[in-house]
């Protein structure tokens, strides 16, 4: 079985594939800290959770954007799975040309989507990953990576106008029942939600124009849903993108 492992800056998602199926995936809280026998104990607890003990596993395939991590990591690969993991960059065999200048700067995680998205959904697209920040992709019908917008994350805009207005709370991000709210909170997730889609559709409308064809689009990460639902351009939600990118990325790599 092929362990996938998607670090992020905020969040670190895992998932257990069985051949072509996920049959286990998990969020976790990315900790720079942890040790790697700390990492060795919660990857045996998750794979118990799923009925898997660490003996099945017999791959790793990692896309990180959290290089401090990527030393633990390999390591514990190499201790409690007895593995070397596949570690996904711009030199691994992705069936995709990158048109990016410098191209080391493409994040793993920007390629592991595109990857996904071109096999599951076709090409052109436009892949929009809601995380610590927000990143749009574009990739071309001719299966190019052209390079894409990154953005603060609602979160980050959120935590950032808690912090600058003295007299303003913490809110719960969601969808308001209306625009105009009537209370100060109210107003404040209206300006979140509204506000952020309304960045997310102005960029995906410019975007679109800008390549040829009629691109789909797609949406993951932690708050695709809430966002993705929300907007006139958005067309598909797929939370698991950016694992399957990692296990076709992984099986490129065996040929």
């Amino acid at each position: 079985m092929l362990l996938v492992i998607d670090v992020g800056n905020t969040n670190t998602v895992l998932g257990v594939y069985d051949g072509e199926s996920l049959i286990a995936h998990w969020r976790l809280t990315t900790e720079r800290s942890r040790t790697i026998d700390e990492y060795g104990i919660q990857f045996r607890n998750l794979l118990a959770t799923a009925s898997l003990d660490l003996d099945a596993i017999d791959a790793v395939a990692i896309s990180s954007v959290v290089p401090p991590l990527n030393y633990t990591l390999e390591k514990v690969s190499q201790v409690y799975l007895k593995q070397t993991p596949v570690f996904v960059d711009h030199t691994s065999n992705t069936g995709i040309t990158i048109r990016y200048t410098p191209v080391t700067d493409v994040g793993a995680d920007r390629i592991v989507n595109s990857v996904a998205a071109v096999e599951r959904y076709g090409a052109p697209c436009l892949i929009v990953d809601f995380g610590t920040a927000t990143t749009f992709d574009a990739v071309s019908a001719k299966r190019e990576y052209l390079g894409g917008v990154i953005t603060p994350g609602i979160v980050i805009s959120a935590e950032a106008l808690f912090q600058r207005a003295a007299r303003l709370y913490r809110v719960e991000i969601r969808r308001p029942e209306t625009v105009i709210g009537q209370t100060t909170g109210a107003s404040m997730q209206s300006g979140l939600y509204y506000g952020y889609i309304g960045l997310v559709d102005g960029i995906l409308k410019r975007m679109t124009a800008e390549v040829d064809g009629h691109p789909r689009v797609i949406a993951t990460g932690g708050l695709a849903k809430l966002i993705g639902r929300g907007s006139e351009f958005i067309e598909i939600i797929d939370e698991n993108l950016t694992l399957e990118g990692l296990r076709l990325i992984y099986e490129r790599s065996r040929t």
